[in-house]
Protein backbone atom coordinates (compact mmCIF):
# COMPACT_ATOMS: atom_id res chain seq x y z
CA UNK A 1 0.00 0.00 0.00
CA UNK A 2 1.45 3.32 -0.88
CA UNK A 3 2.22 5.36 1.87
CA UNK A 4 0.54 8.22 3.59
CA UNK A 5 1.24 12.16 4.28
CA UNK A 6 0.77 13.63 7.39
CA UNK A 7 -1.97 15.32 7.62
CA UNK A 8 -4.59 17.30 9.38
CA UNK A 9 -8.37 18.04 8.74
CA UNK A 10 -11.28 15.90 7.54
CA UNK A 11 -10.50 13.55 4.38
CA UNK A 12 -13.79 13.62 2.94
CA UNK A 13 -14.43 16.59 1.55
CA UNK A 14 -18.51 17.23 0.46
CA UNK A 15 -18.35 19.33 -2.82
CA UNK A 16 -21.52 22.06 -2.23
CA UNK A 17 -22.34 22.57 -6.01
CA UNK A 18 -25.12 24.80 -5.74
CA UNK A 19 -26.73 27.50 -7.01
CA UNK A 20 -27.40 29.29 -4.03
CA UNK A 21 -26.80 29.68 0.06
CA UNK A 22 -30.09 27.97 1.00
CA UNK A 23 -29.75 24.72 0.15
CA UNK A 24 -25.94 24.74 0.59
CA UNK A 25 -26.51 25.94 4.22
CA UNK A 26 -29.32 23.32 4.71
CA UNK A 27 -26.72 20.58 3.41
CA UNK A 28 -24.29 21.57 5.93
CA UNK A 29 -26.31 21.54 8.79
CA UNK A 30 -27.15 17.77 8.23
CA UNK A 31 -23.32 16.75 8.05
CA UNK A 32 -21.21 16.58 10.83
CA UNK A 33 -17.79 18.54 10.86
CA UNK A 34 -15.59 16.78 12.83
CA UNK A 35 -16.29 13.85 9.42
CA UNK A 36 -16.12 15.80 6.43
CA UNK A 37 -14.86 19.58 4.91
CA UNK A 38 -17.25 21.53 2.36
CA UNK A 39 -16.26 22.70 -0.91
CA UNK A 40 -17.27 26.06 -1.73
CA UNK A 41 -16.66 26.63 -5.74
CA UNK A 42 -17.19 29.48 -8.25
CA UNK A 43 -21.00 29.15 -9.27
CA UNK A 44 -21.84 29.05 -5.03
CA UNK A 45 -19.13 31.65 -4.07
CA UNK A 46 -20.23 33.97 -6.99
CA UNK A 47 -24.15 33.94 -5.79
CA UNK A 48 -23.35 33.56 -1.72
CA UNK A 49 -20.18 35.44 -1.64
CA UNK A 50 -17.72 35.48 1.78
CA UNK A 51 -20.60 35.41 4.16
CA UNK A 52 -21.79 31.91 3.18
CA UNK A 53 -18.17 30.91 3.57
CA UNK A 54 -18.00 32.56 7.39
CA UNK A 55 -20.98 30.87 8.05
CA UNK A 56 -20.17 27.37 7.21
CA UNK A 57 -16.81 28.11 9.18
CA UNK A 58 -19.05 29.16 12.11
CA UNK A 59 -20.91 25.68 12.04
CA UNK A 60 -17.50 24.26 12.65
CA UNK A 61 -16.23 23.26 9.39
CA UNK A 62 -12.79 23.25 7.20
CA UNK A 63 -13.90 25.08 4.12
CA UNK A 64 -12.13 24.42 0.64
CA UNK A 65 -12.51 27.39 -1.45
CA UNK A 66 -12.44 25.79 -5.01
CA UNK A 67 -11.74 28.95 -6.99
CA UNK A 68 -9.02 27.68 -8.86
CA UNK A 69 -7.11 31.23 -9.29
CA UNK A 70 -4.88 31.59 -12.87
CA UNK A 71 -4.20 35.63 -13.79
CA UNK A 72 -0.84 37.59 -13.35
CA UNK A 73 1.50 36.71 -10.77
CA UNK A 74 -0.05 40.37 -8.56
CA UNK A 75 -3.64 39.04 -9.21
CA UNK A 76 -3.20 36.06 -7.60
CA UNK A 77 -0.99 36.82 -4.77
CA UNK A 78 -3.98 39.84 -4.00
CA UNK A 79 -6.76 36.92 -4.55
CA UNK A 80 -4.58 34.28 -2.06
CA UNK A 81 -4.54 37.40 0.34
CA UNK A 82 -8.25 38.01 0.31
CA UNK A 83 -9.13 34.15 0.36
CA UNK A 84 -6.66 33.49 3.40
CA UNK A 85 -8.57 36.72 5.92
CA UNK A 86 -11.47 34.47 5.20
CA UNK A 87 -9.84 31.88 7.11
CA UNK A 88 -10.34 28.89 4.88
CA UNK A 89 -8.36 25.69 5.48
CA UNK A 90 -7.55 24.93 1.86
CA UNK A 91 -7.54 27.10 -1.42
CA UNK A 92 -5.97 26.25 -5.15
CA UNK A 93 -4.61 27.95 -8.26
CA UNK A 94 -3.98 26.61 -11.55
CA UNK A 95 -0.64 25.54 -11.79
CA UNK A 96 -0.61 25.89 -15.64
CA UNK A 97 -0.05 29.27 -14.83
CA UNK A 98 3.51 29.22 -14.29
CA UNK A 99 6.30 29.49 -11.46
CA UNK A 100 6.25 32.99 -10.62
CA UNK A 101 2.59 32.82 -10.43
CA UNK A 102 2.48 30.05 -8.25
CA UNK A 103 5.40 31.63 -5.86
CA UNK A 104 3.45 34.88 -5.86
CA UNK A 105 0.08 32.89 -4.52
CA UNK A 106 2.45 30.61 -1.74
CA UNK A 107 4.13 34.24 -0.22
CA UNK A 108 0.53 35.92 -0.11
CA UNK A 109 -0.91 33.28 2.18
CA UNK A 110 1.96 32.83 4.30
CA UNK A 111 1.59 36.18 5.04
CA UNK A 112 -1.69 36.13 5.64
CA UNK A 113 -2.28 32.99 7.06
CA UNK A 114 0.01 29.96 6.83
CA UNK A 115 -1.89 27.40 8.30
CA UNK A 116 -4.31 27.69 4.98
CA UNK A 117 -2.69 25.44 2.67
CA UNK A 118 -2.43 26.45 -0.92
CA UNK A 119 -2.92 23.54 -3.60
CA UNK A 120 -2.29 23.44 -7.84
CA UNK A 121 -4.88 22.21 -9.88
CA UNK A 122 -2.74 20.05 -12.27
CA UNK A 123 -4.76 18.33 -15.15
CA UNK A 124 -9.18 18.51 -14.41
CA UNK A 125 -10.76 15.33 -14.25
CA UNK A 126 -13.21 16.30 -16.91
CA UNK A 127 -10.15 16.24 -18.77
CA UNK A 128 -8.58 13.32 -21.31
CA UNK A 129 -6.07 13.29 -24.00
CA UNK A 130 -8.29 14.08 -26.64
CA UNK A 131 -9.10 17.35 -24.50
CA UNK A 132 -5.05 17.95 -23.99
CA UNK A 133 -4.71 17.75 -27.68
CA UNK A 134 -7.65 20.01 -28.99
CA UNK A 135 -5.28 23.27 -26.50
CA UNK A 136 -2.42 22.25 -28.35
CA UNK A 137 -0.44 19.55 -25.44
CA UNK A 138 0.79 16.47 -27.24
CA UNK A 139 0.57 14.73 -23.47
CA UNK A 140 -0.76 12.41 -21.94
CA UNK A 141 -2.92 13.45 -18.92
CA UNK A 142 -0.44 11.89 -16.87
CA UNK A 143 2.19 13.23 -18.33
CA UNK A 144 1.12 16.30 -17.49
CA UNK A 145 0.06 16.33 -14.72
CA UNK A 146 4.03 15.09 -13.32
CA UNK A 147 5.30 18.57 -15.09
CA UNK A 148 3.22 20.45 -13.46
CA UNK A 149 3.46 18.77 -10.14
CA UNK A 150 6.93 19.54 -10.46
CA UNK A 151 6.24 23.07 -10.98
CA UNK A 152 4.01 23.29 -8.12
CA UNK A 153 5.50 21.16 -5.38
CA UNK A 154 9.20 20.71 -6.07
CA UNK A 155 9.71 24.80 -7.32
CA UNK A 156 7.00 26.35 -6.29
CA UNK A 157 6.51 25.03 -2.64
CA UNK A 158 3.25 24.71 -2.62
CA UNK A 159 1.17 22.17 -0.07
CA UNK A 160 -0.21 19.85 -2.77
CA UNK A 161 -2.13 19.16 -5.19
CA UNK A 162 -5.37 18.74 -7.46
CA UNK A 163 -5.37 15.18 -9.34
CA UNK A 164 -7.22 12.54 -10.37
CA UNK A 165 -6.60 9.67 -8.13
CA UNK A 166 -5.77 7.71 -11.54
CA UNK A 167 -2.27 9.70 -10.91
CA UNK A 168 -2.22 9.42 -7.64
CA UNK A 169 0.01 6.52 -7.24
CA UNK A 170 2.86 7.82 -10.03
CA UNK A 171 2.32 11.20 -7.43
CA UNK A 172 3.60 9.61 -4.54
CA UNK A 173 6.65 7.41 -5.56
CA UNK A 174 7.39 11.05 -7.00
CA UNK A 175 6.70 13.68 -4.64
CA UNK A 176 6.86 11.68 -1.38
CA UNK A 177 4.65 11.57 1.33
CA UNK A 178 4.25 15.08 2.38
CA UNK A 179 2.51 17.10 -0.38
CA UNK A 180 -1.33 16.81 -0.07
CA UNK A 181 -3.32 14.63 -2.78
CA UNK A 182 -6.79 16.25 -2.85
CA UNK A 183 -8.89 13.86 -5.33
CA UNK A 184 -11.68 14.86 -7.50
CA UNK A 185 -13.91 12.59 -9.75
CA UNK A 186 -14.97 10.27 -6.84
CA UNK A 187 -17.83 7.82 -7.51
CA UNK A 188 -18.59 4.76 -4.66
CA UNK A 189 -19.07 1.58 -6.28
CA UNK A 190 -21.76 1.35 -8.71
CA UNK A 191 -22.27 5.15 -9.11
CA UNK A 192 -22.05 6.86 -12.51
CA UNK A 193 -19.64 9.06 -13.86
CA UNK A 194 -21.65 12.11 -14.64
CA UNK A 195 -19.54 14.17 -16.05
CA UNK A 196 -16.14 13.22 -15.12
CA UNK A 197 -13.90 11.37 -17.54
CA UNK A 198 -11.13 9.68 -15.16
CA UNK A 199 -13.25 8.91 -11.88
CA UNK A 200 -12.75 5.82 -9.00
CA UNK A 201 -14.22 4.62 -5.78
CA UNK A 202 -13.14 6.46 -2.33
CA UNK A 203 -11.17 3.23 -1.52
CA UNK A 204 -9.50 2.89 -4.26
CA UNK A 205 -8.06 6.43 -4.35
CA UNK A 206 -6.60 6.31 -0.86
CA UNK A 207 -5.54 3.26 -1.63
CA UNK A 208 -3.54 4.98 -4.37
CA UNK A 209 -1.74 7.91 -1.77
CA UNK A 210 -4.61 10.55 -1.88
CA UNK A 211 -4.99 12.37 1.14
CA UNK A 212 -8.19 13.99 1.00
CA UNK A 213 -11.07 12.88 -1.53
CA UNK A 214 -13.95 14.97 -2.63
CA UNK A 215 -17.21 13.91 -3.43
CA UNK A 216 -20.09 16.19 -4.77
CA UNK A 217 -23.59 13.95 -5.83
CA UNK A 218 -23.15 10.78 -4.21
CA UNK A 219 -24.15 13.03 -0.96
CA UNK A 220 -25.58 15.61 -2.03
CA UNK A 221 -28.28 14.06 -4.30
CA UNK A 222 -28.79 11.32 -1.81
CA UNK A 223 -31.93 10.93 -0.16
CA UNK A 224 -30.19 10.92 3.25
CA UNK A 225 -26.89 12.78 2.95
CA UNK A 226 -25.50 12.25 6.32
CA UNK A 227 -26.17 8.39 5.63
CA UNK A 228 -24.17 9.17 2.48
CA UNK A 229 -21.68 9.95 4.04
CA UNK A 230 -21.47 7.87 6.41
CA UNK A 231 -21.37 5.06 4.05
CA UNK A 232 -18.33 6.69 2.10
CA UNK A 233 -16.57 6.79 5.46
CA UNK A 234 -17.41 3.50 6.49
CA UNK A 235 -15.79 2.15 3.25
CA UNK A 236 -12.53 3.91 3.96
CA UNK A 237 -9.06 2.63 5.80
CA UNK A 238 -9.37 3.32 8.97
CA UNK A 239 -6.22 5.98 8.83
CA UNK A 240 -8.31 7.88 6.40
CA UNK A 241 -11.18 8.91 8.61
CA UNK A 242 -12.06 11.69 10.49
CA UNK A 243 -9.31 13.71 11.83
CA UNK A 244 -5.98 12.73 11.89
Amino acid sequence: MTSKPQDSGPRLIVALDYPEARPAEALARRLDPGHCALKVGFELFVAAGPDLVVKLQELGFHVFLDLKFHDIPNTVAGACRAAARLGVWMLNLHASGGLEMMQAGVQAVREVRPETRLIAVTVLTSSNAETLRGIGIDRSPGEQVGRLADLAITQAGLDGLVCSALEARALRTRLGASPWLVTPGIRPSGGGDDDQKRVTTPEDAFEAGASHIVVGRPITRAPDPAMAAAAILASLPAASKGLS
